[in-house]
């Protein structure tokens, strides 16, 4: 039997790149999926390729989408707060607008959302994942904003998880280094290099993929990584030297 088999999966930002291939992956391990992002279109045919499961278009930064969202799945068991890509770009570049919509989608959607599933996940005996990123870790000058919002996304996971010690939660963290999404393909064709001669220059094995995120997501909720609780697993190729 597949080891998420009656249970449902909310997985935001899931109309393409690592969001959509959780969704696919939590699905083939038997849970319902509830995906969210703005596009229905794309989510009407990210649950037409997975052959099950539900869809709603919403936009997170709209503090009300929270509810909505965990009122149309009825019940929670797993939430993985994947949606929001946040601005490259130096600190002076970065205007106030810019700042406040990273915060808005990748942040405060995860804390409403997670807070409207919360009752659920206790019930549950739940497990949220926060899909982060490498520069919350080890910020650069193109990472002033996207390092900001994941290393709060950071500190939030392990506050989490020790109210989910309490609760009977569990909450971690995983933290994609280079993943080939339409985002960094368009970074790349933007820079002029290929995915082999990126990986060369970042120090990384390779450019991943977004199944590799999904299968340690997968394994993450079912019940082989139960233990693993308040971890903020950087999975990046190697790209993340500090300590």
């Amino acid at each position: 039997m597949p080891q998420l088999s009656g249970k449902t999966a909310i997985i935001t930002g899931a109309n393409r790149g690592i969001g959509r291939a959780i969704a696919e992956r939590l699905a083939r391990e038997g849970a319902r999926v509830v995906i969210c992002a703005r596009d229905q279109a794309l989510l009407d045919e990210t649950i037409s390729e997975i052959g099950s499961g539900q869809s709603i278009a919403l936009d997170l930064r709209v503090p009300e989408s929270a509810t909505i969202l965990v009122d149309f799945a009825q019940t929670v068991d797993i939430l993985i707060n994947n949606a929001g890509a946040t601005k490259r770009g130096e600190f002076e570049q970065l205007s106030e607008e810019d700042w406040a919509d990273g915060f808005a989608l990748k942040f405060f959607a995860a804390v409403r959302i997670t807070r409207a599933a919360w009752p659920h996940l206790k019930q549950r005996s739940g497990s949220v994942v926060n899909i982060a990123g490498v520069g919350g870790r080890t910020p650069g000058a193109q990472f002033a904003l996207g390092g900001s919002v994941n290393a709060a996304m950071l500190s939030l996971t392990k506050s989490l998880a020790e109210t989910g010690l309490r609760d009977g939660v569990q909450v971690n963290a995983v933290n994609p280094g280079a993943v080939r999404t339409e985002r960094l393909t368009r970074r790349l064709v933007q820079e002029g290099i290929d995915a082999e001669e990126f990986a060369r220059q970042a120090n990384i094995t390779r450019i991943g993929e977004p199944a590799d995120i999904a299968n340690l997501v997968a394994f993450i909720v079912s019940p082989d990584g139960r233990f693993l609780h308040g971890a903020l697993i950087d999975m990046d190729g190697g790209q993340t030297k500090t300590i």
